[in-house]
């Protein structure tokens, strides 16, 4: 049985994949700002990748360089699993 959760170790593979989550997020964000091209929903758009990449930062960077030194993270998922977790533990 092959392990499922490999890490990617060709370079050129991680900068492919780099360059298609990039090319899906122009073409999702021309298709919102296309389907109601105005200012409004332009300024939203902006907003929305703007909060969700400090999110990011947090989750990858703040909380492995402050919060969880001797935590590594495969993901979002795993980093959202020890926050609720570390949230569990301190309510007892």
């Amino acid at each position: 049985m092959t392990q499922l959760n490999r890490d990617i170790t060709s370079k050129w593979l991680l900068h492919a994949k780099g360059f298609m989550f990039l090319i899906a997020g122009l073409i999702a964000a021309g298709l919102i700002f296309g389907g109601s091209p105005n200012l409004r929903t332009l300024v939203l758009l902006i907003i929305t990748i703007w909060a969700f990449c400090r999110f990011y930062y947090y989750l990858f960077y703040v909380l492995e360089r402050y919060l969880g030194k001797e935590t590594r993270y495969a993901g979002i998922l795993d980093a959202l699993k020890y926050i609720v977790k570390s949230r569990a533990g301190t309510r007892k």
